[in-house]
């Protein structure tokens, strides 16, 4: 038997890596010769940094830049100077998980950290960049990552603008006459599983800025300003970003990056699936297994399982879903197009109880799989 094991982490309970080893050790109980490729795999969310530095082979470069108050904080990011391809996270420098709950205001906080990695992997000599923009703190349009690379906003009087959510209402010009040169030179792609426009009831703003803090006032405030800041863009650039479909992602750096990266918004489990070369490497298996900590109708959103399920059907090969948790139908598991699912919990059991156990069960559950298809 052929088996690849592809999952997604089980969040805070198991890593994609630890599923892995927690599958084989189920399988070889029952098929000791057979030949198994272990295949973690992400969409873009946390933990996606360790994924990535697994397929580049690369290393973790770590810097002092600045956080989205603009303090100092160290971020790393992975690059690959076999391949000059770099994978940056925001989050790691503009994430609300750098950020007390007290402490979150979309109002002032920037994208200027994340334009400081994208810097250095430029001066690195990065051909490519994937920007993964999951677990913003921002709603600036992307205006403090393009300022660290060289763009400056201006107001009616030609005066430079700090680059936070704040002043996008004022942005009346765009100077981009001393950008950073080797932007011109850099394949940019960004991990965005979210269709929002960049503004207005399904915008960045009224559907996330409440999470990072703004007040329902505040929120108003910066919904305007992204209207003013993407007619400014369209007036300067000539794109139209309430038409690109999650451009109002993490606060409108999906926008932002299109603009000022010329950058490509693409899923985040098909970047992922590119960088592992995953369809080529599931040619003549006989199973796929793949799981995630839970499995809901949401999971057709852009997730890892549903990236599998894509990939293994064009190939006709069945997939066995293994999860903390399943909540799905049997008319969804046909709509998936998922051969096998099963939740791991074993008995009655609290959920910290279930997450701690979660390797055992898991290697039980892929035993007794193993054991059917025997």
């Amino acid at each position: 038997m052929k088996f690849v094991i592809a999952p997604d982490k089980f969040k805070g309970s198991l890593t994609g890596f630890e599923f892995c080893n927690a599958v084989e050790d189920g399988l070889r109980m029952v098929f000791p010769d057979a030949e198994i490729r272990k295949m973690p795999l992400a969409d873009g969310g946390d933990g996606t940094i360790d994924v990535v530095k697994h397929y580049l082979k690369g290393e973790k470069i770590t810097l002092k830049v600045k956080d989205p108050l603009f303090r100092p904080v160290s971020a790393s990011y992975i690059y690959s100077p076999e391949s000059h391809i770099a994978y940056i996270e925001m989050a790691e420098a503009s994430g609300l998980k750098l950020l007390k709950d007290t402490e979150r205001n979309c109002m002032q906080s920037s994208t200027f950290g994340t334009g400081e990695l994208i810097a250095d992997a430029l001066e690195k000599g990065a051909t490519e960049i994937i920007l993964g923009i999951g677990g913003s703190a921002t709603n600036d349009g992307g205006m403090g990552m393009a300022n660290a690379l060289g763009y400056l906003f201006l107001d009616k009087d030609g005066k430079e603008l700090d680059h936070i959510g704040r002043n996008l209402i004022a942005v009346k010009k765009v100077d981009n006459s001393n950008i950073h040169p080797k932007l011109r030179e850099v394949k940019v792609k960004v991990a965005c599983d979210v269709s929002n426009p960049f503004y207005g009831a399904n915008g960045a703003a009224k559907i996330y800025a409440v999470q990072k803090g703004a007040s329902l006032e505040e929120v108003e405030i910066l919904d305007k300003g992204l209207r003013n800041y993407a007619k400014i863009i369209k007036e300067q650039f000539g794109i139209e970003l309430q038409k690109i479909a999650g451009s109002g992602a993490a606060g409108g750096i999906g926008g932002g990056a299109v603009v000022f990266l010329k950058g490509q918004l693409t899923s985040g489990i098909d970047l992922i699936k590119e960088l592992a070369d995953f369809d080529n490497a599931i040619e003549g298996i006989d199973w796929i297994i793949t799981g995630e900590g839970q499995l809901d109708e949401q999971t057709l959103s852009g997730k890892t399982i549903n990236g599998v399920v894509n990939s293994a059907a064009k190939k006709h090969i069945p997939v066995a879903a293994l999860c903390g948790s399943a909540s799905i139908s049997i008319e969804q598991q046909k709509e998936f197009g998922l051969a096998y699912v099963i939740s791991i919990v074993r008995g009655i059991s609290t959920l910290k109880e279930a997450m701690e156990t979660s390797y055992a069960n898991l290697v039980n559950a892929s035993y007794n799989f193993a054991r059917i298809l025997k």
